[in-house]
């Protein structure tokens, strides 16, 4: 049995954490299967998880085959039944879009031919550049019914509730992702009828050209259903398009529900049920994860809240750096936001090797990139990591001949994955071993990371998920570009990051509130990057959230305008603070700002753009070198206001001052020679703790760490070594002993009770080790045993 339950993933009772990775059968020869699992176990995975694509196993005749009639490697029961002998548990991922760089992203090209009505059309009635499809369209479904009539009868005697090693079975992929980065939305007859009533449920059956958006009042000179409707959601112009913008974006989220649902319930009308449906969310892009909430905000409604339902993030964010690690912690924070109090992180498709799929050698990422970015992930809480691509392989011919240069399945050419951690032909890759060692990690310190939540500080990184609504806007409309680019470039974690990065620096540990549905914890200090544009609910939400005693830090300039483009100044009126002229550098003009107050000091700081403020009360905290105010602490009821007009750059002191003005410390304090290390704790509901480090920076770094203002074990200097993470005891019960702190982390327990541990972070390389308050000290190898 598998239960999704407070946020844990449980196999037969016990917490588990899934470590699989992504094997492809269909890119490998069947006599070849065996020794690429073997590689899987070797790694200390414990499933392995595939594509099932559509366009592999249907023929040119239509017909599908799934049992191995006409190729070996179409028989897909075989290899997960060959993956359970392996002692290895399989994640199915059967579509229909399965992408893995596949032509037509999986599926097959007769369902385009037959049903050219499933492909839409966007802006303007251009046809849309990519293979997207209307997945709603009647006809698609239909195909998609077909498929599942032939895949889920092999999957549902397999799945772990009937005895087999399917633990988990995938609805689609990135679903949606297609028509964001081509800015094309689906806008066949269909859809654009159904968005229609839509607008008509959302505003009442008024009609006409009324200027609200508001129940009862249609914002479109034209009602739906009217004669030039389907002409206006293609081409809006500029007097409907702020509405018509923020509408699609809702209404969007709400049909990909409708389709998340329909696929259920065709698995579950074939048998499949009974273990998790998964959600698997896009949203990287060229290594940047500040996009990746446009996923979230695209697929939200397709799992949030919803029982047996799961999201996994898709994250491909290259190299373990600063920077990427504070995009990776954004979107885990970003990711629970929005689940329920039982709904588990997971990553879905977690970037292993280089990312290079098609050779080239353009991408060569350092091996300790997957081990740093595993860590952390576990750290916040992920319950199930799938590396993907695990093993590469070869992409096999198509069986029809379509004349597009290369006739094979995929389009990266013959070599498929040449930097996995595990080659196309079945060699060890280069990142293999750091790969191995970070599922090794994991595996060993299971019994108590599978029940540990992070730990938070008091404070909170605001989630505005419809800032992120930004996937379609007309390239030719002011309205729309505008709003976009001002949500663009100051949602989530602050221009340039710099809010998410600085208090990591600043030892705060910090998950997130979905402000849209949730209150913050009273009492609590919300941070957020937002632009002129926050939507009314909003506003409301902060308004009632500081006047009752929280506290808000608000980076970016003055939110003056809803989603729409509509004014909207509730919280600048509340505070009493009106926006003036943005001035942004040039060649010939550096704006740089001035501390006052507790800012201060701090030296004069470049900012890529300053907006003037005017206040009627408060304090000074930041101008510009001509005096002109751009930041303000205003008092609010029983609370305060940070209002920070600036492109304030990341700076661990600055941010730990203004939040240490309203009170809030960070639990953690780290003192090391330079930034790079990060640091977070977790715990079990009965007082077991863990420390993680990662240092991503090239150098050793020397860190003391104090703990709710204790340094930990007497304040011990520990040396950690360059682009290395750790996770170290602060109190784990193991067998009848408790290790209150060791130096180092524990590599395995023996049958007899032994706790083995890696080379410590001990100057000499030793490890420190404190077991039932009594301290000691081991050489690298030795171990502590259980009486």
């Amino acid at each position: 049995m598998i239960e999704i339950t407070q946020r844990e993933i449980r196999i037969d009772g016990r917490p588990s954490i899934v470590m699989s990775g992504e094997v492809h059968y269909f890119r490998v020869a069947r006599a070849e299967w065996g020794q690429r699992l073997d590689l899987l176990v070797e790694a200390g995975c414990d499933t392995v998880a595939s594509y099932i694509p559509w366009l592999f196993h249907e023929l040119p005749d239509g017909t599908i085959d799934v049992t191995g009639a006409t190729r070996d490697e179409r028989d897909v029961g075989a290899f997960i039944d060959l993956a359970a002998e392996k002692g290895l548990r399989f994640l199915a991922r059967p579509g229909p879009f399965v992408m893995a760089e596949l032509k037509n992203e999986g599926i097959p090209f007769r369902v385009y031919r037959d049903h050219p009505e499933v492909v839409p059309v966007g802006w303007d009635g251009r046809p849309a550049t990519s293979r997207t499809v209307d997945y709603l369209a009647p006809a698609f479904v239909a195909e998609t019914g077909r498929w599942f009539d032939a895949i889920m009868p092999v999957l549902a005697p397999r799945l772990q509730p009937a005895g087999g090693p399917i633990v988990g079975v995938q609805l689609d992929n990135e679903i949606g992702m297609l028509a964001w980065v081509t800015n094309s939305p689906d806008l066949t007859d269909g859809l654009v009828e159904a968005f229609g009533e839509f607008v008509l449920e959302r505003h009442g059956s008024g009609s006409g050209s009324g200027s609200g958006t508001g129940v009862g009042a249609l914002p479109y000179a034209v009602s739906p259903g009217e004669d030039g409707w389907a002409a206006l959601v293609r081409s809006p112009t500029e007097d409907v398009a702020g509405a018509l913008r923020l509408e699609l974006g809702l209404f969007m989220r709400r049909r990909f529900a409708d389709y998340v649902a329909l696929l259920r319930r065709m698995c579950e009308e074939r048998g499949v049920a009974g273990v998790p449906f998964l959600i698997n969310i896009h949203g990287t892009e060229g290594g940047n994860g500040a996009p990746f909430p446009i996923g979230i905000s695209q697929l939200v409604d397709t799992y949030a809240g919803i029982p047996g339902m799961v999201s996994g993030s898709d994250h491909y964010l290259g190299e373990a750096t600063l920077g990427t690690m504070t995009d990776l912690y954004v979107m885990n924070a970003f990711m629970a936001a929005v689940h329920d109090q039982d709904q588990p992180l997971t990553s879905l498709e977690f970037e292993a090797g280089s990312g290079d799929y098609g050779g080239g050698a353009e991408m060569q990422y350092d091996p300790s990139t997957a081990d740093l970015k595993t860590r952390l992930c576990l750290a916040q809480g992920n319950r199930l990591i799938n590396y993907y691509l695990f093993a590469g392989g070869i992409n096999p011919p198509l069986d029809e001949r379509v004349g597009d240069g290369n006739d094979r399945l995929s389009f990266t050419g013959e070599r498929h994955g040449t930097a996995a951690p595990v080659g196309p032909e079945g060699q060890r890759g280069y990142a293999y071993e750091a790969t191995r060692s970070a599922v090794l990690a994991v595996k060993a310190n299971e019994p108590w990371l599978a029940r540990m939540t992070e730990d938070h500080d008091d404070v909170t990184l605001g989630l505005v998920l419809d800032a992120y609504m930004t996937e379609y806007h007309h390239p030719g409309s002011s309205v729309m570009t505008e709003v976009v680019d001002d949500l663009t470039a100051h949602r989530g974690a602050g221009e340039r990051k710099a809010l998410a990065r600085s208090l990591l620096l600043g030892g705060f540990r910090f998950g997130a509130t979905h402000l849209e549905r949730n209150d913050p914890r009273p009492g609590s200090t919300v941070v957020l990057g937002a632009g002129r544009h926050l939507s009314r609910v909003v506003q409301e939400r902060l308004i009632g959230h500081v006047v009752a005693g929280g506290n808000l830090v608000l980076l970016g300039p003055l939110p003056e305008r809803e989603l729409d483009g509509s004014p909207c100044r509730l919280l600048a009126d509340a505070l009493g603070v009106t926006g003036g002229e943005v001035r942004r550098d040039s060649g010939h003009f550096f704006p740089s700002l001035v501390a006052h107050g507790w800012a201060a000091p701090w030296p004069e700081t470049r900012a890529g753009w300053v907006q003037s403020l005017t206040h009627s009360r408060g304090d000074v905290v930041l101008t510009d070198v001509d005096g002109a105010v751009c930041g303000v602490d205003v008092p609010l009821g029983k609370g305060r206001v940070v209002v920070l007009a600036a492109q304030v750059p990341s700076d661990a002191g600055f941010f730990s001052r203004a939040l240490g003005s309203l009170g809030v410390r960070p639990g953690l304090r780290l003192e090391t020679q330079w930034p790079g290390v990060i640091a977070t704790t977790t715990s079990t509901d009965d007082g077991q703790r863990a420390l993680h480090l990662i240092n991503t920076s090239g150098a050793s770094a020397s860190v003391t760490v104090a703990l709710d203002g204790t340094a930990i074990a007497g304040g011990v200097t520990l040396s950690v070594p360059a682009r290395s993470g750790h996770i170290l005891p602060l109190g784990l019960s193991v067998g009848r002993r408790r290790i209150d702190w060791a130096s180092a982390e524990i590599a395995g327990v023996g049958a007899d009770g032994a706790v083995r541990f890696r080379t410590g972070l001990n100057a000499d390389g030793g490890t420190t080790v404190i077991v039932d308050g009594r301290p000691g000290a081991l050489d690298p190898g030795k171990h502590v045993r259980r009486p």
